[in-house]
């Protein structure tokens, strides 16, 4: 009886001690967490002036001193002849148009008028009763053949050395993408983020700020001088054109598809253009204005349009200091804690397997 009574003894005792193990290692925590517990409490809790607020954002500088146009240069100042080209195949164009076009049709006229006069006067009925019965004249056929060909050559050789430099552009220094609507225009930087609408001033705006009547816009597009700009031109309704005529540029704006020109000024100022296309009631009161500007002067333009320049990141918010104990504000943020809890098996729709 002795015997058993021991082995019972020892029996009970094993099988207590898991418990008396468990117990323990649950009360561990509470223990030391207490201290902890009672800290937080004593200290006091930070006031409303104390609490931390968010870093203030970077103001949006100016935009910079609009450019004032010049009179005779960018817009209509009367003249019989083209604008003043600032772009390098606008300046082609017009020499191709004043030293070879014009001369050659005005002799052209002038031979034609001539021709025609002395027919006139020579063949008269007076003057001549009996009419000539020549049918044939070889020299005659092969003059009026060969001299148009030999005029088509001359005006074909710069014609198409004009159309290459303009369709094909050196690579971009800037996008911009001209949407027409009726009626306005719309504009995108896509390099810079930078979105606008422009519409036509009124005649009183317009002549507050020394502009031409229905040529200016309450919005330009701002251009670096001497960079080379695409524009990317389409329509959100019906056919529209964008065009500069001191730009030596106009292309249309069509409904779905993406049309491309470029330009380079070489001459800072304000140029003007209107839209081309018969688009609807107030189609001409869609004014384009655009404004080349320096380098710097384009960089402040950016910025103050919330916009950044290619390769620039923009500047990511400040953190929101931490508070610490006290009241005071930490400059380093609070450490992550290092105690990672377990995550907790996720749920699923199948059943667990069974052996």
């Amino acid at each position: 009886m002795k015997t058993l009574s021991k082995l019972l003894a020892i029996a009970a005792a094993f099988g207590l001690a898991p418990s008396i193990a468990a117990a323990a290692t649950a009360a561990l925590p509470t223990a030391q967490s207490a201290p902890i517990e009672q800290a937080n409490a004593q200290a006091p809790a930070p006031t409303a002036g104390e609490a931390a607020t968010p870093a203030p954002a970077a103001a949006t500088p100016p935009p910079p001193a609009r450019t004032a146009p010049t009179p005779s240069i960018g817009q209509p100042d009367g003249r019989y002849g083209l604008q003043d080209q600032v772009t390098e195949f606008g300046q082609e164009a017009a020499w191709f148009h004043n030293i070879i076009l014009m001369p050659l049709i005005t002799l052209i006229s002038l031979f034609v008028l001539a021709l025609l006069g002395w027919v006139m006067f020579r063949y008269r009925r007076g003057a001549n009763p009996t009419p000539s019965r020549t049918s044939h004249n070889t020299t005659l056929e092969v003059v009026w053949t060969l001299v148009p060909v030999l005029i088509l050559v001359v005006i074909a050789v710069p014609s198409i050395r004009l159309l290459a430099h303009q369709y094909a552009p050196p690579a971009a220094d800037l996008t911009i993408k001209a949407t027409g609507n009726q009626w306005n225009w719309g504009y995108e930087y896509p390099d810079h983020g930078i979105e606008f609408t422009a519409n036509m001033l009124p005649d009183d705006q317009a002549d507050a700020r020394g502009e031409p009547r229905q040529l200016a816009a309450d919005e330009r597009v701002v251009v670096p001088v001497g960079a080379v700009v695409k524009v990317i031109v389409t329509s959100s309704d019906v056919i529209h054109a964008w065009g500069i005529p001191a730009f030596w540029v106009k292309i249309d704006a069509v409904p779905g598809r993406l049309n491309e020109t470029w330009f380079r000024a070489e001459r800072p100022g304000v140029y003007y253009g209107v839209c081309y296309e018969l688009c609807g009631a107030r189609h001409g009161y869609m004014p384009i204005a655009v404004e080349v500007v320096t380098q710097e002067q384009f960089r402040a333009w950016v910025a103050s349009r919330g916009g950044t320049m290619p390769g620039t990141a923009r500047p990511a918010p400040a953190p929101a200091p931490a508070v610490a104990a006290g009241g005071s504000t930490a400059s380093t943020p609070a450490p992550a804690n290092v105690v990672a809890a377990a995550a907790a098996p996720a749920t699923t729709n199948q059943s667990a397997p069974t052996n």
